[in-house]
């Protein structure tokens, strides 16, 4: 167009060749040498003798005459498969998408590949050429069948270095566009190495013009983030010389535009460039790089495989790809283990999507908290918190310990109690009994580790519980988790414990509170806190309670105190009598053989001997009372007088 510069500068009126790109001198007698090169392809298709001459053919009529042919070797035998041949592969490339890529490539490979390799590679670039949008599709096709049939790639590669290099000549813009996204998709999938996209974006950048400027900036914004990851040295000196070219000014303000939006797409790392994720379907391990310079006069595109050539080898071709086909595809049986595999994950993975999905990041529980917490922050009162908090109720529902806990942490945050907690916690304890079971809770992890809380802390979770228990919120019953002894707490329990009943002392009363601690039916619950085990632990809880100033909670243990040692006392010595009788039985001697010799007269010696020994008894007994000594002999005559009954 009128205004607009070439590729690259000319000094005449003819185009100027560059010297690196001037073909080497050939043969005159060579056909390609030709000037009308349409003439000598219209003279290559008459010199064969065919039956379908580039007509249309039904395919019933196309099968009949297959059928016909007796010979499978003949010429015509094999122009009838090879216009089947391209006939097959020009309809599967222009089918092709993302979604039956898969279904694509297998049929592809059925096909006869090595014979119509060019065939492929011209329905490829035609069709890319057609459809750029659809560059990313075709790009990983040729990555797949590169895997396989290298041969395939490289000979894709060299039409397109000699395609670009010949419309970069004739200034043909829209070819190079076009050429440049192919290669920068091919080097996406790692098809060719990243050298040959710098040395093209050296080439469009070494002489800049508005249009050569235009085609880089287009080729980097799509090979961008290959070059990012594969030679960051080599983008960082290619962005150079952008900034060079910019800072020159010579170019229109549109192609300064295209410069600064290509440096705002490099700030973002070339965000939603790049390979695409359904299209990266090679792996790593798997992909072959094909080294290839812009710079190398001796690229053959081979444009004769385009066209039909005679095989006198034609069968044991076909039965050498029949092989290769196998070892791609796998036999039939191989195919059918391999779509009931594909069937069974395919169930699986909708198995897999009906089943529960449990959030093992904790993201939930982490926005949750963050809600509660500036929801806490933002609020004037009590009842407006309780209120916005309340508001989400369906996302709260078995998520109670989350607002306590965040709760318990807000208030021990706080430089001094504020009383805004505890009538936040004293709302939610009355609205629901599950939030009162889950302060219960919390009051027992809170003693467990209080050890680990810094003092200020300690105070304002202390006194929140305080005010709990004191507004009969939180039931008293928690206190059965407190036992006041000097093995059992800490200088943290004991300083968490003075001031929970300093608070509770000033809101209720020294009186009230004492009521509330004797009340028979919490009796169990406050055995730790006023332990009547040991002596020691007794003397361990008045003191403790006598040193915070509420020693009128301790009467009672003062009292059981008083009365413990007559009480353990009288215990001992009636255990020492029932020691001692027990050890006197024990030491009566065995009686002599010659006492049973004398049975006639045991009888009558038995009545004299009971007479006697109650009247003994009697007596002793009236006499003294006193007289332990006597009652022991006494005892002993009993015991010896009912030996000799027996």
């Amino acid at each position: 167009p009128p205004g607009r510069r070439p590729l690259h500068p000319t000094t005449t009126g003819k185009l100027r060749i560059n010297d690196d790109y001037e073909e080497a001198p050939t043969d005159p007698n060579d056909p390609r040498a030709k000037e009308d090169m349409e003439a000598f392809l219209r003279q290559k298709r008459s010199a064969v003798d065919t039956r379908s001459g580039g007509v249309y053919i039904p395919p019933f009529r196309m099968q009949r005459a297959l059928d016909e042919i007796t010979d499978r070797g003949s010429a015509e035998f094999q122009r009838m498969m090879w216009e089947a041949l391209k006939k097959s592969i020009n309809g599967l490339i222009n089918k092709i998408n993302v979604e039956n890529i898969k279904n694509i490539i297998p049929e592809l490979f059925s096909e006869n590949l090595i014979r119509g390799k060019g065939l492929l590679c011209r329905a490829i670039m035609k069709a890319q050429a057609a459809s750029p949008g659809f560059t990313h599709v075709f790009a990983a096709m040729v990555s797949i069948i590169n895997t396989k049939i290298p041969e395939i790639g490289e000979l894709l590669l060299r039409r397109i270095v000699v395609s670009f290099r010949r419309a970069f000549k004739r200034n043909d813009k829209t070819m190079c566009v076009t050429l440049s996204k192919f290669l920068a998709h091919l080097t996406n999938q790692k098809v060719v190495s990243e050298d040959l996209s710098l040395e093209m974006l050296t080439l469009l950048l070494d002489t800049p013009t508005d249009d050569s400027v235009e085609v880089a900036v287009a080729f980097m914004k799509e090979v961008g983030h290959a070059l990012n990851e594969l030679s960051a040295l080599g983008l960082h000196a290619i962005f150079e010389r952008f900034r060079a070219i910019l800072n020159e000014g010579d170019l229109d303000k549109r192609t300064q535009f295209m410069i600064e939006d290509l440096f705002l797409v490099r700030k973002n790392k070339f965000a939603g460039q790049g390979l695409v994720e359904d299209l990266d379907l090679v792996e790593e391990d798997d992909q072959i790089t094909h080294e290839l310079s812009l710079h190398d006069n001796g690229l053959d595109a081979e444009k004769k495989l385009d066209f039909f050539h005679f095989d006198p080898r034609f069968e044991e071709s076909e039965e050498l790809y029949d092989k290769v086909r196998k070892e791609i595809l796998g036999d039939d049986s191989d195919m059918e283990g391999e779509e009931d595999e594909e069937d069974e994950e395919e169930l699986e993975a909708e198995a897999q999507k009906q089943q529960d999905v449990h959030d093992l990041s904790a993201q939930d529980s982490i926005k949750l908290r963050r809600m509660l917490y500036l929801t806490i922050m933002s609020s004037l009162d009590f009842e407006e918190c309780a209120h916005k908090i309340l508001k989400g109720s369906s996302e709260l529902e078995g998520k109670e310990s989350e607002v306590v806990a965040m709760i318990i942490e807000c208030c021990s945050q706080e430089r001094t109690y504020l009383r805004f907690y505890g009538l936040l916690a004293q709302r939610f304890c009355n609205l629901k009994r599950v939030y009162q079971d889950t302060f219960e809770d919390s009051f027992k992890t809170q003693y467990s580790m209080i050890h680990r809380l810094e003092t200020n802390k300690l105070r304002n979770v202390a006194k929140l519980f305080g005010h709990l228990l004191h507004t009969d919120a939180l039931p008293w019953t928690c206190l059965q988790y407190i036992h006041l002894t000097e093995g059992e707490t800490t200088s943290s329990s004991r300083i968490f414990i003075k001031i929970l009943f300093q608070e509770l002392a000033e809101f209720m009363g020294l009186t009230k509170l004492n009521d509330r601690l004797h009340d028979k039916t919490l009796q169990e619950c406050f055995e730790g806190l006023f332990p009547k085990d040991n002596p020691k632990n007794t003397r361990f809880a008045i003191n403790f309670f006598t040193s915070i100033g509420l020693g009128g909670l301790t009467d009672e243990l003062r009292e059981w105190l008083k009365n413990k040692p007559k009480e353990i006392m009288m215990q001992q010595r009636l255990l020492a009598e029932q020691n001692a009788a027990a050890a006197a039985q024990a030491a009566v001697p065995a009686l002599p053989d010659s006492e049973d010799d004398s049975e006639p007269s045991s009888d009558s010696s038995s009545s004299s001997s009971d007479s006697s020994s109650d009247s003994d008894s009697s007596d002793s007994s009236d006499s003294s009372s006193s007289d332990s000594s006597a009652d022991r002999k006494a005892k002993k005559k009993k015991k010896k007088v009912k030996a000799e009954k027996k």
